[in-house]
């Protein structure tokens, strides 16, 4: 086997790797902050996997909006409201079930993938022309995309507005000034 048909195998696995472990670091972490730190080394390592399947507008947009201004977004967010450790409760049963549901259902999107991927199914390949040109995905996506775009952000500003109101919830506001009760006055005799 030549070294140089091993090489972006060795690439994308360690690049795999690095993500998934990185995933799993998120996950487990009890600190906002350090999640939100493998969260970041995540995006970054993504952007790097897209960089080599040859998609570096992708690549480049991975980085600079996720692991960039997302990520500070968080970050912001966290230090705003407080990093405490999280402290996690039971969980429910309903949960648990849709987990495993959601599980499985990952699971057979895998196999899909991988059978369309490498098996004798005659799927089109989307590569044109314009294939990872910046110009041409600007087209395509406030032309015929405008509208899912839209409603992405729509989802993403509710998603933040409903995390800050869950979590501001019984905390004192930092420049709030609680009312003075009225001392009594002290009577002479």
């Amino acid at each position: 086997m030549n070294i140089n048909t091993f090489i972006p195998y060795l690439v994308f696995g360690v690049l795999a790797l690095v993500s998934i472990a990185t995933a799993a670091a998120m996950l487990i972490s009890r600190d906002t902050v350090y999640s939100a730190l493998f969260l970041v080394l995540n995006f970054a390592t993504v952007g790097v996997l897209y960089l080599t399947l040859g998609a570096p507008f992708i690549a480049l947009s991975q980085i600079a909006v996720y692991a960039g201004a997302i990520m500070v977004l968080f970050l912001f967010v966290i230090m705003l409201l407080g990093g405490e450790r999280f402290i996690p409760s039971k969980p429910r049963r309903s949960h648990l079930v849709l987990a495993g549901v959601l599980g499985i259902v990952f699971v057979v999107e895998l196999a899909l993938g991988y059978i369309v991927r490498y098996g004798n199914t005659s799927v089109p390949v989307v590569q044109g022309p314009g294939y990872a040109n910046p110009n041409m995905l600007g087209i395509e996506l406030f032309s015929n995309y405008a509208l899912p775009f839209e409603v992405t952000s729509l989802i993403l500003l509710a998603a933040l507005v409903g995390a800050i109101v869950l979590t501001r919830d019984g905390k004192k506001e930092v420049g709030s000034v609680e009312p003075e009760v009225p001392a009594e006055k002290e009577s002479t005799n």
